[in-house]
């Protein structure tokens, strides 16, 4: 464990992905009993035997954040083995992007459910055991075309806007009780789904990127690790922007 860093039980939905196993990593290294959650078994399986070889025990429980019976009994899950969930890092997210005159209305409810919706889901059956702990930490992921909007992606940057709204007056209601509500927002980070974006595509997007260059998952991690420190009793509402200076706002 770091030295100075008090053990907590640490739940990171959606952290099978590349920005999500870079907090699992990191928050696990720093000595915390870290979960998540899986929807596929042979995959989840694939990535905890990854983690065991680096060392890194990491609780998992099945559960779709996106359906609230699933979420609550993932959370129930979770507790039951590693204690009341004191760090909640609500990570899960998926795209279907088209432009909105083509949208569905499955494409649209799909993207809120996961990326908004689950926020819900998720955060409602751990809020009043941190309430009556008188201490919590939880931070959402949400995204810079949350914040500057995106061609293709109206449900996306609509759920991921609507996340820190979420933040924000949550963090009003539990601040007396000890609890800190933050938003994190990447910019275009190296995962294998940028990854596998065409060449000629990522280097236009690296060109609008001030510092030059793609965002590491670990430095997504590192933020969030910062946000639910101890010492960061005194941040709450507030939305850290990660981006390489792509997106500059107040």
């Amino acid at each position: 464990m770091k030295s100075g860093t008090t053990q907590r039980t640490a739940l990171v939905t959606g952290g099978t992905g590349g920005i999500g196993t870079a907090i699992v990593r990191y928050l696990a290294q720093q000595g915390h009993r870290v979960a998540t959650n899986y929807r596929d078994e042979a995959k989840a399986a694939a990535w905890r035997e990854d983690m065991i070889r680096d060392g890194i025990d990491v609780v998992m429980v099945h559960g779709d954040v996106a359906d609230p019976t699933s979420a609550a009994n993932m959370v129930r899950g979770v507790e039951e083995l590693a204690g009341p969930v004191e760090i909640l890092v609500n990570n899960a997210g998926i795209t279907r992007d088209t432009t909105f005159h083509k949208m569905d209305y499955q494409q649209w409810t799909e993207v809120v459910n996961t990326n908004l919706n689950a926020v819900f889901n998720v955060t409602r059956p751990v809020i009043e055991g941190m309430r009556s702990r008188q201490w919590g930490r939880i931070v959402q992921i949400s995204s810079i075309n949350g914040q500057k909007g995106q061609y293709g992606q109206a449900n996306y940057a609509a759920a991921k806007a609507g996340v820190h709204g979420f933040t924000i007056s949550l963090a009003q209601e539990n601040a007396r009780f000890g609890i800190t509500v933050n938003t994190v927002s990447p910019g275009y980070v190296g995962t294998d789904l940028v990854m596998a974006v065409p060449e000629d595509v990522r280097s236009k997007i690296i060109a609008q990127i001030p510092i030059g260059r793609l965002g590491r998952p670990e430095e997504i991690a590192h933020a969030v690790a910062f946000l639910t420190a101890e010492e960061s009793s005194w941040i709450t509402g507030s939305n850290l922007a990660i981006n390489g200076g792509h997106y500059m706002g107040w």
